[in-house]
């Protein structure tokens, strides 16, 4: 190992047919809900524009060289830079309505959450985990509310980030630090709260969250970000609820990410055939079946070589709660605004984080698991 360095991420999620211009980063994270209706015509064009953005690493929740499609499966991501983690990403939503990547019951929710390996670095869901980054601290009349499985989940493997949205209303940003005793039988998992304000609320200023270590030792979530710390221990409940979000707010044609003559990657396939047919909204709920992937229920992941492997080192270390980790930072990138009367109002900027990622020295190094992290 040869130490860590600071990687940019920029979040976002429920884009719903916007193609909004993006901050400059080094990974793209998108945590689903590209599309309306999910027709041909829109995601193709909202493909066609994921393809465009000039980031090194971009992660949704199909696959060619730069754009990784993740669907109850975990990978490795390696960068130019020598960064190496380790992600997980699912679509999975608590069952509301027809769409698809649901599960309707607290058994089919810890079989999709079990999959997420200890020690990963970085969670990406579509539902946000309950009572963090879900509208209800706010006291939202959306009528969902997120996953108290997908919370129980990450009070164990304790990951750097859990990036998410599903509930627009949810959009922001929480450190959470787990309670280092969590089965006292109390059922809380969370001894406390980071909530972030943004700074540059009502303005076109970088949304930007500061999670490095030296950040962190002067002022909480950085020098970009304020907070306020509470005591908010969560106990789980049974209920779930939730699912799409599906906007109708107008499509904006005039933000795109004009093109860059310096973007270096090199395109192996066409992601927007894999998405197409990976994609839940066109095929009434239903999935097609294809050889070798899981579709239809959620908890039919999907698995190739590289999943097997990055799943493998995952369970070699010793991740969890045995790790050095206390806390999680969730991120909720809704790009939309929360639903009055059924359509999204207004728009979010999306949330650019800063933080250090380990460092490998040769490409032939896996990614370490790693048990220090945002809490040590």
């Amino acid at each position: 190992m040869a130490g860590a360095r600071k990687t940019r991420v920029v979040c976002i999620s429920d884009t719903h047919n916007q193609t909004p211009k993006l901050p400059r980063g080094d990974v793209l994270i998108h945590a689903g809900d590209l599309t309306n209706q999910g027709s041909y015509s829109e995601l193709k064009k909202t493909v066609e524009w994921l393809e465009r953005q000039i980031f090194e690493a971009k992660i949704v929740v199909a696959e060619s060289t730069s754009i990784t499609y993740l669907e109850n499966a975990a990978t490795q991501i390696r960068l130019s830079s020598g960064v190496c983690f380790t992600v997980f990403g699912s679509p999975c939503t608590p069952k509301q309505g027809t769409w698809g990547f649901q599960y309707a019951s607290n058994q089919e929710a810890e079989c999709v959450w079990s999959r997420i390996p200890d020690g990963v670095d970085v969670v990406v869901t579509h539902t946000p985990p309950k009572g963090h980054c879900d509208g209800t601290a706010e006291g939202l009349t959306d009528k969902r509310e997120g996953c108290p499985s997908l919370l129980k989940r990450l009070s164990h493997v304790r990951p750097k980030l859990n990036i998410c949205g599903h509930i627009h209303g949810g959009w922001g940003v929480e450190t959470v630090r787990w309670r280092s005793t969590p089965d006292d039988g109390s059922g809380n998992l969370v001894e406390d709260v980071a909530f972030w304000n943004d700074a540059g609320a009502g303005s076109k200023k970088l949304c930007l969250v500061d999670l490095t270590i030296k950040s962190r030792a002067g002022r909480g979530l950085g020098c970009d970000a304020s907070l306020t710390r509470q005591r908010k221990p969560d106990s789980l409940h049974d209920g779930t609820r939730g699912q799409p979000d599906a906007s109708l707010a107008p499509d904006d044609e005039t933000a795109h990410q004009p093109r860059s003559g310096g973007e270096k990657l090199v395109w192996s396939g066409n992601l927007a055939d894999v998405a197409l047919g990976n994609n839940e909204a066109l095929w009434g709920g239903a999935q097609p079946h294809v050889s070798g992937v899981g579709h239809g229920r959620p908890d039919e992941a999907t698995q190739g070589p590289d999943d097997q492997d990055a799943r493998g080192t995952c369970s070699d270390t010793g991740g969890g709660r045995q790790g050095a980790r206390t806390e999680t930072t969730v991120v909720n990138a809704a790009y939309l605004g929360p639903r009055v009367s059924g359509r999204a109002v207004g728009y979010h900027k999306p949330i650019v984080v800063d933080m250090e990622f380990t460092v490998v020295e040769t490409n032939d190094q896996p990614c370490r698991l790693e048990a220090d992290g945002l809490g040590s």
